[in-house]
């Protein structure tokens, strides 16, 4: 086990850009004694599943202390550690990276790449730096959770919206104008939007498909050019997610823009209203398709840039989701959160029996 003095940034940003380009799956092969001393210092109470090397653990650590976003997110995929990408080579990782900025892959290695490698090595730091003994600063967490009310089970998911699979219908916040943020911003409907397009061999856009169908969905109902109820919900296609088996995105207009500012305002009763449309407009499409839609996933819809706090919203969304469950729908339900926090809030709320 390295001994020694704490390594300094330099050391440690050289080594984390050494796993960047090997990935995970060649930890093991690599000589990194300031990554080694760190993780043997760390007060670490992380397990991430069986297997998983003391660098490894202290690196997820280190990502799991950076801002929730693009930053956070970027630094998982450049390093491998989201779910089905420690083995992809470099050049996908960073590209993949790259596409959370929204950037090309040239600007992302010049720019983004450093700063966001600099910051996994400071948190590095400061994970190393804990007191043998004391409690770790990140808990050990899981990015799936059953959760259980009554005799209904739900599946809560604690990452970024768009690493769902096999999920039928996910729906998506919006606001009234059903105006999509850009796909490098920070939110559910950004993220699904980046995820939906379909992108050439270089990266470039070829597709904006869940803009487009949002679009035409709007001209189709009188609503191009003009705001829409609160709770209304329009219905899209997945576009490139379908290759990760979602079928379909529901965007529920809750999010009514404030004259004259970048703020919004949003009712909690809106969005139960919205999730009650929801519901039914999955009753009314699941036997159209083959095999019937049958799962469905939410967000906190109003949260966020919507300004609803976590426990408002979830409230809000639990009310439709509870009487939802109460008349007998077998639905496979699932919750998506990106911060532990708000699963935390979450949980308490469903297995509370809504308290």
């Amino acid at each position: 086990m390295p001994t020694g003095p704490m390594p300094d940034h330099a050391s440690i940003l050289g080594e984390v850009k050494a796993v960047r380009r090997a990935g995970l799956v060649r930890l093991r092969e690599l000589d990194l004694p300031s990554l080694s001393r760190a993780a043997s210092s760390a007060a670490l109470a992380l397990a991430h599943g069986p297997g998983a090397t003391p660098v490894e653990r202290l690196l997820r650590a280190a990502v799991a202390r950076l801002d929730a976003g693009t930053l956070r997110d970027a630094a998982a995929y450049g390093l491998g550690l989201v779910q089905g990408t420690r083995d992809r080579p470099a050049a996908d990782r960073r590209r993949r990276a790259a596409e959370v900025y929204g950037v090309s892959v040239e600007r992302f290695r010049k720019h983004h790449e450093p700063l966001v490698l600099g910051q996994v090595a400071e948190q590095v730091a400061a994970v190393a730096a804990e007191q043998p003994g004391a409690p770790a600063a990140v808990p050990a967490r899981t990015t799936h959770r059953e959760l259980r009310a009554g005799p209904h089970r739900l599946t809560l998911h604690v990452h970024s919206v768009d690493l769902l699979r096999d999920v039928d219908v996910v729906v998506s916040p919006a606001n009234v104008w059903f105006a999509l943020p850009a796909p490098y911003k920070s939110s559910v409907p950004a993220s699904l939007r980046q995820a939906g397009a379909v992108r050439g061999p270089t990266g470039e856009l070829v597709e904006d498909r869940i803009h487009d169908e949002l679009r035409a969905w709007a001209a189709r109902h009188g609503a191009a050019g003009r705001a829409v109820r609160p709770a209304t919900v329009a219905v899209t296609g997945a576009g490139a997610l379908a290759a990760q088996g979602v079928r379909r995105l529901y965007h529920a207009a809750v999010a009514v823009p404030r004259a004259g500012t970048n703020d919004y305002d949003v009712l909690p009763a809106d969005v139960t209203r919205a999730v009650t449309r929801v519901f039914a407009l999955l009753g009314e499409e699941s036997a159209r398709f083959d095999p019937p839609l049958r799962s469905l996933c939410l967000p906190l819809l109003g949260a966020g840039r919507g300004g609803l706090p976590a426990e408002v919203s979830a409230a809000a969304v639990w009310a439709a989701v509870e009487a939802e469950l109460a008349r007998g729908a077998a639905w496979d339900l699932h919750l998506v959160v990106l911060d532990a926090a708000d699963a935390d809030v979450l949980a308490r709320l469903v297995e509370g029996g809504g308290a």
